[in-house]
């Protein structure tokens, strides 16, 4: 089950049955799910064996754990056991083809060198008809299936062509074709699996086994898939992490890019995440599984990758529909040229009849209907790998539409997290008197702010005497024998502390969207902290790399627009509206969608869930480790990069452009030997090499998508990434 005409003949053979309520398709994985009542399950086994195909019904629980590899993969392995319409014929190896082509071969040579005499003819027809029994058998069996239910698929195609070359003498010609059709179908296949395996090889980045802390104390090797939540888990530096978790103990580089698409190690301590699969660069750690093996961040993508492969492209729904029309209507002109050139171009019967089945050959849809999904699966597998996680082949192909996106400024455009940008003396002050006390007072509040002062201003805080809260404007204490307050800008002016010096100084921090803390004795202002939530590195490029698209960049943020302005004005966005709600933001994205056109919006998937949803695509920045944006977006950016929204929209326009070279390629092949075959000399050789000839080139096509995504770290060996925990994996 490679692409949709083979999905739309189980699915045909399936939905009249009584009791089927849904049928849930993977074609990346080769699995159907089918909901339905109990005794209709014999009844799909049989009516999907009717259709052609040997259904391998894999276990619930199986499905369940399909994140960890192994039932995924068992049932891939089956699928490439048993004969699909894609894998005509091949199902006793590679050598059965050899031996069919060189009794082909031999076929071909008596007929050609042989003398004209019965014997000879007899010996070729034998040797041809056992080479195409060796390598069409099972061609037959699929085609004699369609054509009794009225579908004309290649394999009703190729038994009609053949079986009619082999009636009118050209044994060996037929023999021939079907020999090297079935070992180009082999090829194919193979190279439909690199596109599938982009997706598969996700599940090889996790380990099998983990390293966990028993009840006793001593450390155990254990599955991955029997790891408890809140588990102990070791990994030493060169080793994959297994699970998701946090990190209680140690310190180390872990290199995050098979997740999130990032190429720098990310440092990690106590408190920091760990996802499953990554690399421990350097150091020991030690962390609490958070999540079980089949709900990790990476089985969640794959997850979504599998599914997003299920949801057909605009382009992939036209070829479908195309390709539906078009087999019938060149089989319709096969059968016209049969019956009417011997009285139109004065040609023999045979003459005519060999042209139509050379028709037949080129009227395979194979080239056209393989073309999309092989490059939709590519496109979907490039952008996982830069930490792009695309939830359909819709939103693959139609991002390149967008005109505008409305942008989210805190954990968007900003880190999401304030910091000390900027602190001085006032009045004269003494600057080391300053530090050490407002860093001392700081260190003993958990207010944002002041873990933004302590963190900025480092060193050792001191000790804090009589300490005290003031809800809603800072904190009191004594540093070395001082009473001080640091406290907000209300706080000061109720102390009467504000001249206008200072609250000239004070508008201009809050013009530039700062958040404004001082430091005070009872008779005087020390010292002004401006905290900020700084823009992202990223931020700026990626702003300049969206209007390089074309499209038009729109902040949105509940935050007053005094600061809205300063934030668009750094990252390079000359639209911005503060003061939003959700149901503002919302607003806000309609009037876009109608002044603009397409319009994304860029949030973190909580509190903009309605805007995102209202969005033509929505993008959830933060991904991994975020279940409500792996839920609430069409695109999400596992990595918190800004970036990565211009990268999906060059994706997206490579993804259709090779989307429309394919169809172009696959028809215009077709037109020429279409033209070939009914006023010139096309032989079934040369049709059948331009069918499979036109699949290779439009598969090869299609798999470019995924040159230049793949980064070193996340293409270690499969087999070393499987390695248990107390080996060196990397």
């Amino acid at each position: 089950m490679d692409c949709s005409a083979e999905e739309a003949e189980i699915r045909r053979a399936l939905e009249p049955l009584p009791g089927i309520r849904s049928l849930g398709f993977q074609l990346g994985a080769r699995t159907l799910k089918i909901d339905a009542a109990e005794d209709a399950y014999e009844l799909a086994l049989a009516a999907i064996r009717k259709a052609g195909f040997d259904p391998v019904p894999i276990q619930a629980e199986a499905i369940v754990q399909a994140n960890s590899g192994d039932a995924a993969g068992h049932a891939d392995d089956h699928a490439h056991d048993h004969d699909h319409d894609h894998d005509h014929g091949f199902g006793g190896g590679i050598s059965r083809l050899v031996i069919a082509l060189g009794l082909a071969t031999g076929a071909e040579v008596i007929s050609f060198f042989a003398p004209d005499q019965l014997a000879w003819k007899v010996a070729s027809m034998v040797l041809a008809g056992i080479a195409i029994w060796l390598s069409g058998i099972d061609i037959y069996k699929k085609g004699m299936s369609s054509l009794f239910r009225g579908k004309l698929n290649i394999n009703a195609l190729m038994s009609v062509a053949v079986t009619g070359a082999f009636l009118i003498g050209q044994w060996p010609e037929a023999a021939m074709v079907m020999a090297l059709y079935a070992i180009a179908e082999l090829i194919e296949a193979k190279a439909v699996d690199r596109a599938r395996n982009a997706i598969k090889s996700l599940l090889a980045l996790a380990p099998e086994e983990a390293l966990v802390l028993a009840e006793d104390g001593a450390w155990v090797v254990t599955p991955v898939a029997d790891v408890a939540l809140n588990s102990t888990v070791r990994i030493k530096p060169g080793e994959r992490v297994p699970l998701d978790g946090t990190v209680i103990k140690g310190n180390g580089a872990i290199n995050q890019a098979p997740v999130t698409g990032e190429s720098i190690p990310v440092d990690k301590g106590p408190g920091d995440p760990v996802f499953a699969g990554t690399i421990n660069e350097t150091g020991e750690l030690e962390f609490r599984v958070t999540a079980a093996a089949s709900n990790t961040t990476l089985a969640r993508i794959i997850q979504a990758v599998e599914q997003a492969q299920g949801t057909r492209a605009p382009t992939q729904r036209f070829v479908d529909r195309f390709a539906a029309i078009y087999t019938p209507v060149v089989f319709a002109i096969a059968v016209a040229v049969a019956a009417f050139m011997p009285f139109l171009m004065d040609l023999t019967w045979l003459e005519a009849i060999y042209k139509a089945l050379v028709l037949l050959v080129i009227a395979c849809p194979c080239a056209l209907v393989i073309s999309t999904p092989v490059t939709v699966v590519s496109g979907l597998a490039a952008g996982a790998r830069r930490g792009i996680l695309i939830k359909g082949g819709t939103y693959l192909e139609d991002a390149r539409l967008l005109k505008a996106v409305a942008l989210d400024k805190t954990g968007t455009i900003t880190e999401g997290k304030p910091k000390l940008v900027e602190w001085k003396v006032w009045d004269g002050a003494d600057e080391d008197l300053a530090k050490r006390a407002a860093a001392s007072l700081a260190s003993r509040s958990d207010h944002p702010v002041s873990r933004a002062i302590g963190q900025g201003l480092g060193g050792q805080p001191g000790e804090v005497d009589d300490f005290k809260a003031l809800p809603g404007r800072g904190v009191e204490g004594v540093v070395d024998g001082l009473h001080l307050v640091l406290g907000n800008h209300r706080l000061i002016h109720e102390r009467g502390q504000c001249g206008e010096a200072l609250e000239a100084e004070l508008a201009k921090h809050e013009q530039q969207g700062h958040t404004v803390t001082l430091l005070a004795q009872d008779t005087r202002v020390l010292a002004i902290f401006a905290v900020a939530d700084t823009i992202r590195e990223t931020s700026r490029q990626a702003i300049a790399d969206l209007k390089a698209l074309g499209v038009t960049p729109v902040m949105l943020t509940g935050d007053n627009m005094a600061t809205a302005k300063a934030i668009a004005a750094h990252a390079g966005i000359s639209d911005a509206r503060g003061d939003l709600l959700p149901e503002a933001k919302l607003d806000a994205i309609r009037e876009m969608q109608e002044r603009y056109g397409a319009t994304g919006m860029i949030g973190d998937g909580i509190n903009d869930a309605p805007a995102l949803a209202q969005s033509d695509i929505g993008f959830a920045m933060g991904g991994a480790g975020t279940d409500t944006a792996m839920e609430a977006a069409d695109v999400v950016i596992m990595n918190d990069n800004l970036e990565r929204v211009a990268e999906t929209v060059r994706l997206s326009m490579r993804t259709h452009a090779v989307l429309w070279q394919n169809i172009a390629v696959a028809l215009g092949i077709k037109s020429v030997f279409l033209v070939m075959a009914i006023f010139g000399s096309a032989t079934m050789w040369m049709a059948v090499f331009a069918d499979m000839g036109a699949s290779l080139l439009v598969v090869g096509n299609g798999l470019r998508l995924l040159r230049g995504t793949r980064h070193t770290s996340s293409v270690a060996n499969p087999e070393s990434a499987r390695k248990p925990q107390h080996s060196h994996a990397h």
